[in-house]
């Protein structure tokens, strides 16, 4: 799950910040590919970290009175 998470939010999230700073020019989508691979590369580590956090958070809220 992390895996695949990680792949989708890095690819939405580079497509939109990679719209807003070059626009839909000739090689858009060779700067949007370059883009998410750097942010994946980031992303999926960081996800594997935190997602311990992120679980024990989520049961903190889920089990609140």
């Amino acid at each position: 799950m992390p895996f695949l998470l990680s792949i989708l939010m890095t690819c939405i999230v580079s497509l939109i910040s990679s719209l807003r700073s070059v626009g839909l020019e000739e090689h858009f989508i060779e700067i949007w590919m370059g883009s998410w691979a750097l942010s994946w590369v980031f992303a999926f580590p960081t996800l594997l970290l935190v997602l311990p956090l992120v679980r024990r958070l989520t049961l903190l809220v889920v089990e609140a009175p």
